[in-house]
């Protein structure tokens, strides 16, 4: 009986874990009525899914209104956009976003799939966007022979886009609707 004192603390432990679980039970909130939750907005866009809105204002982006001892359905797969159509850039020095898909694309450490169209070798034989200059330079700013170390795996910076619904309000104004607009107080 050298570890009786091992089997005291151990029982005391499990019946102490049994207490507070007990005690969370008797007083926990599963006594409480679930709060009331909103609707989506009524008025949506033409085209525009549904997301779900907390009466509290906050957004729901993993359960969307479904009750944690409920299942729910996940929503529908994002379609991503392939149209090949150059989009906008928002500032200056942002990252391009890719106008299609890019699917089994291998980029990994031996391939590349994206300078098989992009390199500056092949971009006018596939009718596609040389990536820039700087992709050839290192951190010295010399110029190398081969797509830089640092600028290789493409997807660190450039991202598809696709049709998912928009979660957050996005705020954004550029730089040239910023100075074209009255300054505040009509001054």
């Amino acid at each position: 009986m050298r570890n009786k004192p091992l089997l005291v603390a151990v029982a005391l432990t499990v019946l102490l874990s049994v207490l507070v679980f007990a005690a969370g039970w008797m007083f926990g909130s599963h006594k409480r009525p679930p709060p009331a939750q909103a609707s989506a907005p009524a008025s949506q866009p033409v085209g525009a899914r549904a997301i779900f809105v907390p009466g509290d204002g906050q957004i729901d982006a993993i359960r969307r209104g479904v009750p944690v001892d409920k299942e729910g359905h996940p929503p529908p797969m994002a379609r991503v956009e392939n149209t090949d159509i150059r989009r906008v850039r928002n500032y200056p020095m942002q990252p391009p976003t890719i106008p299609h898909t890019i699917d089994g694309y291998q980029v990994d450490k031996n391939s590349n799939r994206c300078m098989l169209c992009h390199a500056r070798a092949n971009a006018a034989t596939f009718q596609a966007p040389p990536v820039s200059v700087t992709h050839y330079m290192d951190r010295d700013d010399q110029f190398l022979a081969t797509i830089s170390p640092r600028r290789y795996f493409c997807n660190q910076c450039h991202v598809v886009q696709t049709d998912a619904p928009t979660l957050v309000a996005n705020g954004f104004k550029d730089i040239d609707s910023l100075l074209a607009a009255p300054p505040p107080g009509g001054h």
